[in-house]
């Protein structure tokens, strides 16, 4: 069994915010199997089974809000005795350009309090799939504000055309234990 587990917010303030991009990822995913999400309160998270390649995969959004989302994690994989590199933890990182994925396994939060959150309650050694949001706006407001904010037009037709379906590919690449590349540019920025 594997778990892909989102960091974003929950409820309809959040949906479609750069924060959210995790949760967009795994909503992608579920569609593409059919599963639907059903909230698990022992969980602190919306759970959605799926099949990828014959190998049970959990899909699991916490309702904890995303500084806390440890504590959704580490229930999930006390429950089901998961270790650490059986997880894929799928989130948005502000200091990436928009469109750059980075695979990496483990590492320090980088200030990403979601991910602090993650190796507080023991998830140092996940797999994590960081996903790139930063454009030219970054600078020009905070970071709460920034990452809190919806996607632009432009950003979005991306998301669902190019970068879901990348996110979805590299998602079932670590199921079947095929390591996605460190480091992809799904979209060109430079036109």
């Amino acid at each position: 069994m594997k778990l892909i587990f989102g960091l974003g917010n929950p409820g309809p303030d959040y949906t479609g915010t750069r924060h959210n991009l995790g949760f967009l990822t795994l909503e992608a995913l579920a569609d593409e199997c059919g599963a639907s999400f059903s909230e698990k309160s022992k969980f602190k998270a919306l759970i959605a089974e799926c099949r990828v390649d014959g190998e049970k995969v959990l899909l699991a959004k916490p309702t904890t809000f995303y500084n806390l989302a440890g504590e959704s994690y580490r229930a999930i994989c006390d429950f089901y005795k998961l270790a650490p590199e059986d997880t894929l933890i799928v989130h948005d990182e502000l200091a990436l350009p928009f469109g750059t994925v980075r695979a990496r396994q483990g590492g320090s939060d980088a200030g990403n309090n979601g991910i602090k959150s993650v190796n507080l309650h023991g998830g140092e050694a996940s797999k994590r799939l960081r996903i790139g949001i930063a454009n030219d706006k970054r600078q020009l407001i905070g970071d709460t504000e920034f990452v809190l904010g919806r996607f632009s037009a432009e950003e979005a037709t991306a998301l669902k055309e190019t970068i879901l379906p990348n996110l979805r590919s590299m998602c079932h690449d670590f199921v079947t234990g095929n390591h996605p590349h460190t480091s992809h540019k799904l979209i060109d920025t430079a036109s």
